[in-house]
C-alpha cells in the first residue's frame, strides 16, 4: 500500500478547504447574528466573528454592485467563499492532490 497518508499526505488540501469552510460558515453566522447584535457591540463572539470575516466582507463589497445593501454582504461573501472552496477542491482532485477514498 503505497498511497500517501490520508491526512498528512494531503495537508495543503485539508488546510485550505477547512479554512475556507470556517470562514464561510462564520460569514453565515455573522449574517444571522447581525439581527441581534449592534454593529459596534463589545461582545467577544461578535468581535471574533468580525475579526475573522471583515476581509471577506470587504472583498465582497468590491465584487458586487453598490446597490446591494451592506446587510447582505456577509451572505454574498459566504457565497463567493463556498464557490472558491468548491473550485479549489475540483482543481485539487483533478490534479490528483486531493485524497481519494478508493485506490486510483
Amino acid at each position: 500500500m503505497d498511497q500517501p497518508h490520508f491526512i498528512f499526505g494531503h495537508l495543503p488540501f485539508w488546510l485550505v478547504t477547512y479554512s475556507l469552510a470556517v470562514v464561510g460558515w462564520t460569514l453565515f453566522g455573522r449574517f444571522l447574528m447581525q439581527f441581534f447584535v449592534a454593529p459596534d457591540s463589545r461582545l467577544y463572539i461578535w468581535r471574533w466573528f468580525r475579526l475573522l470575516t471583515d476581509w471577506a466582507v470587504r472583498a465582497a463589497s468590491w465584487l458586487v454592485p453598490r446597490y446591494v445593501a451592506p446587510l447582505y454582504l456577509p451572505l454574498v461573501a459566504a457565497f463567493w467563499i463556498f464557490t472558491f472552496r468548491m473550485a479549489f477542491g475540483i482543481f485539487m482532485w483533478s490534479a490528483g492532490w486531493a485524497p481519494r477514498l478508493a485506490p486510483a
